[in-house]
């Protein structure tokens, strides 16, 4: 009697907005990494995600492996219609994961790997945001099969998108080295982090702009007073989280702007849910017509409620084992 479909789209949901908060931050220590004055200064850098970030991106892995298990059909038609981009990300979290761990391996070779790091973790929050653009720009469908060409998905909107997540992670990276780091490394992402965070705003506010005429559906459902008018509580959530994480980051709170960034991306993912449902093929096919057999659903979702809790306790025992700041010489304390 359960509504398999919607738990499992909600799971979905929940893995990707965690991927995004948790691998987002160490992507925007990547982006952020050239920044370093020297070798010691991008060693803390690194320092501050390297007990977490192999772990964060477990929720991407789950949230594909779920849409490929749940929705079989829109895992078939996305991938196609996205295959050049996922390519891409694919290849730069590889590149970024390797430049990771060869970059304390070697001296001569340090500088390179450090540009590698950088690179990786650019394109991949780039890509994953001309991925959310073309998501929200719709896909072209005939008898359940992509019929969009190769470059569907490069647009000036896609573009803007992919623009906006790498200013949003490097917003969140900023924010995090700020509660991980002292000295001048603390002082200097102190200051960054208002200026990044206005044009990670400012970019944001485009894209929401701009999602209003991708489709005509959308931009009904959020202009038609009758049907819409109670969405806009998510847009005045999102410039609430603005105007704190500015207001906390001038003050010089640490930890509290980090938290307000954290809740402008769970408003930009809710704001991104409410415009395009119930569509997860937009514009034409919906979760429940993407959906699997129902008794793949039941059998799926037993491993997932054995898994879920497991994920999230190694995760949290993760985050509090490593909690403090980083040293580099004396590690966290």
């Amino acid at each position: 009697m359960m509504d398999l479909p919607t738990i499992w789209a909600g799971l979905i949901c929940i893995a990707l907005l965690a991927y995004v908060v948790l691998d987002g931050f160490d992507l925007g220590v990547g982006i952020l990494f050239l920044t370093g004055k020297d070798t010691r200064e991008r060693d803390t850098m690194m320092n501050t995600v390297a007990p977490v970030w192999d772990g964060n991106e477990t929720w991407l892995v789950l949230g594909g492996g779920g849409l490929f298990a749940a929705f079989p059909l829109a895992y078939s038609v996305l991938l196609t219609g996205f295959y050049a981009p996922i390519i891409a990300m694919l290849l730069a979290l590889v590149l970024r994961g390797v430049a990771f761990e060869f970059r304390f391996k070697t001296e001569r070779w340090k500088h390179y790997w450090s540009w590698a790091f950088f690179g990786g973790s650019t394109m991949a929050a780039f890509t994953q945001g001309i991925m959310v653009g073309a998501f929200v720009q719709g896909v072209e469908v005939q008898d359940n099969v992509y019929a969009g060409g190769w470059f569907d998905w490069l647009t000036p909107f896609t573009i803007l998108c992919g623009l906006a997540l790498t200013a949003g992670y490097a917003m969140l990276g900023a924010g995090w080295m700020v509660i991980k780091t002292d000295g001048e490394l603390h002082d200097r992402m102190n200051r960054w982090r208002i200026p990044i965070g206005i044009i990670a705003i400012a970019l944001l506010a485009l894209v929401s702009f701009g999602t209003l005429y991708q489709q005509e559906t959308v931009r009904l459902r959020w202009l038609t007073a009758q049907d819409g008018w109670w969405f806009w509580i998510i847009p005045a959530g999102s410039a609430i989280a603005g105007l704190a994480f500015l207001y906390t980051a001038r003050k010089g709170k640490e930890v509290t702007p980090f938290l307000w960034t954290l809740v402008l991306f769970a408003t930009g993912f809710a704001g991104l849910a409410a415009s395009l449902y119930p569509y997860l093929i937009p514009p034409d096919i919906t979760y429940r017509e993407a959906a699997n057999y129902d008794a793949s659903l039941v059998f799926m979702l037993v491993g997932a409620l054995i898994m879920l809790p497991i994920i999230l306790a190694y995760t949290a025992f993760a985050y509090w084992t490593f909690r403090g700041k980083v040293d580099p010489d004396h590690g966290y304390h």
